[in-house]
């Protein structure tokens, strides 16, 4: 039987409409047009799925670690098949350009296939006790439900990220994907429905009213975890609201990353590596630079080579050929980018590329924006404060390592951060002074599913990824036995 394709719900592993028979347009955001609809799930959508995944918790706790790992593995291949419908569905609703929609397919399959081997290590220990006839011992345990709220801009590797390790751990999921991207979601959990995943292991709640569904997941006591991807001042207060019931609660949040060049670096790999990191997802990523600091004895010389290479990155609809800069997400996202600039411009900044929106060749979208670069970039400039979330990039002029140090610190953000120099000792000391979860040191990915991902201070709390992120969907039970 056909599925409807604005039955977009999955619930106790069943697709259905929203209860009260809404639904929401989905947007291509290269021609603003709508391609597709989405159910619009509510309060009475979001609790069945609460219900549901409470309902399968004790029997998929109760599960081996092997039966988990399998149901991972086979939602793996099937991922790994469908990687190129998947990459073209991603373009489509998303905008990023289709190579970049391909890699991230793949790195989204790569956490399927991590934590299908991870299930098998979640380790208990013994602990001597003081008392002969007495034993102590740990056990590691599923937390419970967990409430998944997943972003935009990346929107099936973040669902791979947090679904693999909470379903190897032996949690159920309620997950809430961005309301922009819906049906990368939907494509996901029917390769979950097709690999064996029980029914109300893992739901899905599309909804344009995030605010109704997130009441939902945040006041329920059954919902035991919440971990979230998105803006700092969101997940601020869904972590509030999560406390009043003590939820566990894992957060990638924000990121303000500095890119620093020091004068001993291999100029033009920096340039290239800064060119691409910066415009990666049309600077739509947490990781991406917001401030380039390079040295004052290379700063010509990298700002002409990456100067150069921005200018010929081409900008069009994700789907094109040999593009590199796809759509904005959406207008606000390029009002943004203007403000910025404007601001930029009247305190002192030059403009050397870019600086204004682009009409693309037989696209009625108004969501791209040029790749830009500004230099003479100070510390009143609101680009040196805030994310940016788009491809614009600032570059400033620092003297030492002591300053570079200093200013790439200078905010409230700590995601990533990036480390050009061909000095061993000058890497290892920035490398350590850095706060910042995440330092690349000649190398724009230090990402993989077998390593940690996340920030400090205002970027997060927890880690997705690497055997750590396991620990964040298990509690911790100690048992004391006298003999």
């Amino acid at each position: 039987m056909t599925r409807d394709p604005a039955a977009t719900l999955f619930v106790d592993g069943h697709w259905q409409h929203a209860a009260d028979g809404r639904t929401f347009d989905v947007l291509d955001p290269a021609t603003d047009a709508a391609f597709a609809v989405a159910a619009d799930g509510g309060r009475a959508d979001a609790s069945a799925a609460v219900t549901a995944a409470t309902q399968a918790f004790d029997t998929w706790a109760g599960e081996t670690a092997y039966v988990r790992s399998a149901a991972l593995l086979r939602a793996h291949r099937l991922m790994t098949e469908r990687a190129d419908e998947l990459a073209a569905l991603m373009t489509r609703e998303q905008g990023k350009p289709l190579r970049a929609a391909r890699n991230e397919v793949n790195y989204g399959s790569d956490f399927l296939i991590w934590f299908a081997e991870e299930a098998k290590r979640v380790y208990g220990s013994s602990i001597p006790s003081p008392r002969a006839d007495h034993r102590l011992s740990v056990l590691r345990q599923p937390v419970g439900v967990v409430a998944a709220i997943t972003p935009w801009n990346y929107p099936i590797s973040m669902i791979t990220r947090k679904v693999a390790p909470a379903v190897a751990a032996g949690c159920t999921v309620v997950l809430k994907p961005a309301e922009q991207t819906p049906l990368c979601a939907v494509a996901m959990f029917e390769i979950f429905e097709e690999a064996g995943i029980p029914a109300g292991v893992v739901n899905l709640v599309t909804s344009n009213r995030p605010e109704e569904v997130g009441d939902v997941l945040l006041d329920s006591r059954d919902v035991r975890k919440l971990t979230f991807t998105g803006s700092t001042s969101v997940g601020r207060a869904l972590g509030a609201r999560a406390a009043a019931t003590m939820k566990r609660v894992s957060m990638e949040l924000g990121g303000h990353a500095p890119f620093l060049v020091f004068d001993d670096a291999d100029i033009e790999h920096a340039a290239k590596g800064a060119a691409l990191v910066k415009f990666l997802n049309t600077g739509q990523a947490c990781i991406c630079p917001n401030r380039i600091f390079v040295q004052s004895g290379a700063y010509d010389r990298f700002v002409e080579v990456f100067t150069s290479r921005v200018n010929a990155m081409k900008v069009g609809s994700g789907a094109g050929a040999g593009v590199a800069i796809g759509p904005l997400i959406d207008t606000d996202a390029m009002e943004k980018m203007a403000r910025q600039v404007d601001d930029a411009v009247a305190k002192g900044a030059s403009v050397l590329a870019g600086g204004h929106r682009v009409d693309v060749d037989g696209s009625p979208g108004k969501n791209f924006y040029a790749p830009t670069v500004l230099v003479d970039v100070t510390e009143d400039m609101d680009i040196y404060r805030e994310e940016t979330f788009g491809p614009i990039a600032a570059i400033i002029r620092f003297d030492d390592e002591a300053e570079a140090v200093r200013r790439a610190n200078d905010t409230d953000y700590g995601l990533a951060s990036y480390v050009y120099t061909d000095d061993l000792r000058r890497a290892v000391r920035v490398t350590e002074k850095l706060r910042f979860g995440i330092v690349g040191v000649n190398d724009i990915n230090p990402t993989a599913a077998a390593a940690p991902f996340g920030g400090v201070k205002d970027s997060g709390l927890g880690r997705e990824g690497g055997a750590q992120a396991l620990d964040e969907y298990l509690d911790v039970k100690l048992v004391g036995m006298s003999l």
